[in-house]
């Protein structure tokens, strides 16, 4: 027991020297002011060299190869989309997405499917989203070939089976008969109609009447129309030899027949700058969530650089200005975000919203449009172009830690037309970026006197009436009954 005691106190001792180094430690670290720290600028990325090739029968490859684990990932990409699919049939594209898997195929059902992946600790999935369709394999090196074999019998034979097709529209209903209680969700959709248009492929979602209009013969033929090889591209990346590789997805999907590929444009958006005030009521909350904004733009767009550092400062996290001055300056919000947001084909949106209280609703609005204001009026500060650049080009690392991102990112950009070093084209822009490219950019792209405002709950218990803003639109959210059978 003595002994112990001693090895208690000797511990003590030591633990108490420690800390005094420590203490002492810390005492000379903070005689530093942290803005004082230099740090050296970030090295150039080595990004390893991807193959590519066309197959004969017109499938495009992108092969990378990574020997650290006897593992490899493949990743589909179809060029289709719910933006193709008929009004009246909203929802098609993505239950024939899901169903293709689930319905398993002429040899196999879907349940059998699970059985034998889950055997074998693989997975293949595929969906259909707004412009893309896609599927997925995961597998240990092993079982490369039963794996492959059966990523290509879904993509080629898929049986649409009536039982899950009828699972797949009625889990679509049940989504249908949720969509309003998030509040937060209806706001982003809402605001989506606004700047997009409610007709509006980019901005349109599903009734019970499109979801019932979906029979078996619709999946076949949208599945017939897009889903060939000439229509396909597939990016690996694993534990193989790339000339192996080559060989064994040429036979599997040597008997996938072509398609007639002849798609329209995509949908143009037509957007007119005008001020609104919108309001959708929700009496059952006593928060409101407030979006306010416009159209945004596309990544190929030369200001996308300056864009990208503009946003950073605006509603870049906990260093942002909403975040500083909306949230925690003022107290209007718990949460509070914004951005320019661009993509690769369609524009995107200039947003800002926050959730609050409902009696700060319009003061939470004035204040974050203020916001928005001073971006067009003046400079940012040193620091704050400084502290958006580092913050972007310290965490662009993050893009190039596995092999996957790389190669399924270059993949992205040849779907949509952008040059295979686009991302590295990013670095460089903003690293260039000055204070006066982001108030020129901020004056050109953000057009404050003509936002979109819309907040989304109890108007009785506002600050003010969203009337002092403008008029009000008042949106109906009601969900449309089911046809009569």
């Amino acid at each position: 027991m003595t002994g112990h005691r001693s090895l208690v106190i000797r511990v003590g001792i030591f633990t108490f020297l420690g800390l005094s180094l420590l203490w002492s430690g810390c005492g000379e670290q903070q005689a530093a002011n942290y803005k004082s720290l230099k740090y050296p600028k970030l090295g150039d990325i080595e990004v390893p060299e991807v193959e590519q090739v066309t197959l004969a029968n017109g499938m495009r490859l992108f092969l990378l190869e990574d020997h650290e684990l006897p593992l490899i990932n493949l990743s589909v990409r179809i060029r289709t989309g719910s933006l193709y699919e008929p009004a009246e049939k909203i929802g098609l594209a993505s239950i024939t997405g899901e169903v293709m898997r689930t319905g398993g195929t002429a040899t196999m059902t879907g349940d059998e499917m699970d059985e034998e992946l889950e055997a074998i600790a693989a997975s293949v999935e595929t969906g259909i989203g707004l412009n893309s369709g896609s599927a997925s394999m995961s597998v240990l090196k092993r079982d490369l070939d039963k794996g492959l074999s059966i990523l290509a019998d879904v993509l080629m034979n898929p049986a649409f089976r009536e039982d899950k097709i009828q699972l797949a529209k009625m889990q679509a209903g049940s989504s249908i008969a949720r969509r309003n209680d998030s509040v937060g969700a209806v706001a982003g959709r809402e605001f989506d109609k606004l700047i997009y248009g409610p007709e509006s492929v980019y901005a349109r979602h599903e009734e019970y009447a499109t979801i019932g209009s979906i029979t078996r013969d619709n999946l076949v033929g949208f599945h017939r129309k897009y889903f060939g090889p000439n229509n396909a591209m597939l990016a690996v990346w694993g534990d193989f030899d790339t000339k192996q590789m080559k060989g064994k997805i040429e036979q599997a999907f040597e008997k996938w027949e072509k398609v007639d590929v002849d798609l329209p444009k995509v949908p143009k958006v037509r957007y007119e700058f005008r001020k609104t005030v919108n309001v959708v009521r929700k009496d059952d909350v006593n928060q409101s969530n407030v979006y306010l904004g416009h159209i945004g733009g596309l990544r190929s767009d030369p200001d996308y650089f300056a864009l990208i550092v503009m946003n950073r400062i605006l509603g870049g996290g906990f260093t942002g200005r909403l975040f500083k001055n909306v949230r925690s300056r003022e107290g209007l919000a718990y949460s509070v975000f914004g951005g320019y947001s661009a993509n690769y084909e369609y524009p995107g949106e200039f947003y800002v919203g926050c959730q609050t209280k409902s009696e700060s609703t319009v003061r939470a609005i004035r204040a974050m449009l203020r916001e928005v204001e001073k971006m067009t009026e003046s400079e940012v500060t040193d620091e704050e172009l400084a502290l958006a650049k580092d913050s972007f080009l310290n965490s662009f690392v993050f893009n190039f830690d596995t092999k996957g991102e790389i190669v399924s990112r270059i993949m992205t950009y040849e779907y949509f037309g952008y040059p295979a070093d686009f991302l590295q084209k990013i670095k460089d822009n903003v690293e260039k970026v000055s204070k006066e490219d982001v108030l020129r950019v901020a004056r050109k792209h953000l057009k404050p006197g003509t936002v979109q405002i819309l907040a989304v709950g109890r108007p009785d218990d506002f600050d003010e009436p969203l009337s002092t803003l403008g008029p009000v639109n008042e949106i109906d959210i009601t969900i449309p009954a089911p046809p009569q059978q």
